[in-house]
C-alpha cells in the first residue's frame, strides 16, 4: 500500500485530528507543530506565540482511497480560512490556517484549490490560508493524541469539536469510515 503525508493547520489540532481520523483512507492522524523557529517546541511554548509554530495535524493517507485534493476539500470545509491567526475563540498565530506541502505536486494542488475557491467566491472574505513548505514536524505531547476520543465530555470538546464533527459527518458521509458513519446516523 502506498502512503503519503499531508500537514494542515486549521486551528486547534484536537479538532483537526478528530475530523481527519474519520475519513476512509486515512491511516493515521498525529497532532503536532510546524512552521516555527524552535526545535522540538512544547505546547506551552507554542501557545505563548513566541516560536512561530502552528498547531497542525499530520495526516498519513492511502492515495488510492482518498486523494490529497479530497483532503484539501475537507480542510476548507471544516474551518474558516478567512480569519487571520484565529479559529473561533482560539486566537494566535498557532491557530493560523496553513497548508504545509511536501513536494511540488502538493504545492501546486494547494495553490490551485485556494485559487479556485477564491475565483468561485466560496467565502465572503478573502482566503488567508498560508501555503508553505514543510521544514519540520514536531509531534505534540502524548496527552494531545486522540484528545477528543478520550475526552468527549470535556467542555471544549462538547462546545467546539462535537458540533464541527456533526456538520462534517453530515457533509462527508460517503467518505467516512464505518465507525464514523455509524456515529453520523
Amino acid at each position: 500500500m502506498k502512503q503519503e503525508v499531508a500537514v494542515f493547520g486549521s486551528g486547534c489540532f484536537w479538532c483537526s485530528e478528530a475530523v481527519f481520523s474519520e475519513l476512509k483512507g486515512v491511516l493515521q492522524v498525529e497532532p503536532g507543530y510546524a512552521g516555527g523557529s524552535a526545535s522540538d517546541p512544547t505546547y506551552e511554548q507554542v501557545c505563548g506565540g513566541d516560536t512561530g509554530h502552528a498547531e497542525v495535524a499530520r495526516v498519513t493517507f492511502d492515495p488510492s482511497v482518498i486523494s490529497y485534493r479530497e483532503l484539501l476539500e475537507v480542510l476548507f470545509s471544516t474551518h474558516d480560512p478567512t480569519t487571520l491567526n484565529r479559529q473561533g475563540a482560539d486566537v494566535g498565530t498557532q491557530y493560523r490556517s496553513v497548508i504545509f506541502f511536501s513536494g511540488e505536486a502538493q504545492r501546486v494542488e494547494a495553490e490551485k484549490i485556494v485559487r479556485e475557491l477564491t475565483d468561485e467566491r466560496v467565502f465572503r472574505n478573502p482566503i488567508v490560508t498560508e501555503v508553505a513548505p514543510l521544514d519540520a514536524f514536531y509531534p505534540a505531547e502524548d496527552y494531545h493524541r486522540e484528545y477528543y476520543r478520550r475526552n468527549p465530555a470535556q467542555p471544549y470538546c462538547q462546545a467546539v469539536i462535537a458540533p464541527k464533527l456533526a456538520k462534517f459527518r453530515s457533509h462527508w458521509k460517503a467518505k467516512l469510515k464505518t465507525a464514523a458513519l455509524a456515529k453520523a446516523a
